[in-house]
């Protein structure tokens, strides 16, 4: 049984993740984690400060924050001995490195996820092989227009991948109606590539998320992206 504590359990991936956790019977919910949390909001223990959480409390921190605390969270987490599995974007360059050395210090696996959708994965994989043969490429991500940041982690992990010493450009569309959605678009002579993927709802990062869960104790360190575990 994995012990897990959600950071974000009242946001909408949270909301979703909490409902996985519980009906999963390899998962265990023992906690919550929100700034502005409420005691009545899980039938477990809600923290609202990370100093208030016991070490080894859980053997997964499932971070499904906002940027701007998944950093904090994720040191935290780390160092009370505990798993990080982090789907919150806005980490950057240096500081995935001073995660990455922290875990080892630790001795702990985690995963670093751009995107959970296991479809979204396969657009990656699918944008690498074409650029091999196309090498003009631009990407346009759609998301709601409550994302808070833009280009979203998935388009600048995609860019990454088919262009490792390169840049693409990255267009961000933020509107209502929208959840996640991004286009790879490939021009050649004469003819253009269009690689898409669409989540028309939060409940189809579930799998990827449950997934995760089960394979990140095979992990010896802090990677990033979904296809380590596929």
């Amino acid at each position: 049984m994995l012990r897990l504590i959600i950071s974000g359990f009242n946001g909408k991936m949270g909301v979703e993740a909490v409902k996985m956790v519980i009906e999963c019977s390899d998962f265990e919910l023992v906690g919550g984690y929100a700034p502005h949390g409420k005691a009545t909001d899980l039938a477990v223990p809600v923290f609202t400060d990370l100093a208030t959480i016991p070490d080894h409390f859980a053997d997964v921190w499932l971070d499904l924050s906002v940027p701007s605390a998944v950093f904090a969270n994720a040191q935290a987490a780390l160092q009370k001995g505990m798993r990080p599995l982090i789907g919150t974007t806005g980490l950057t360059s240096a500081q995935i490195t001073e995660l990455q050395a922290l875990a080892q210090a630790q001795h702990l696996g985690g995963l670093i996820v751009p995107n959970f959708s296991v479809a979204a994965v396969l657009m990656i994989q699918l944008a690498q092989q074409a650029a091999q043969y196309l090498p003009d490429v631009e990407i346009i991500e759609m998301h709601n227009i409550k994302k808070v940041d833009a280009p979203s982690g998935t388009a600048k992990y995609t860019a990454n991948k088919i262009k490792p010493d390169g840049i693409v450009p990255i267009h961000s569309v933020r509107l209502p109606g929208l959840v996640a959605h991004q286009e790879i678009l490939f021009g050649g002579t004469g003819e253009m590539l269009t690689i898409r993927h669409d989540s028309f709802n939060r409940e189809s990062f579930m799998p990827g998320v449950k997934l995760a869960l089960q394979k990140i104790s095979t992990l010896d360190q802090l990677v990033i992206g979904l296809e380590n575990i596929l």
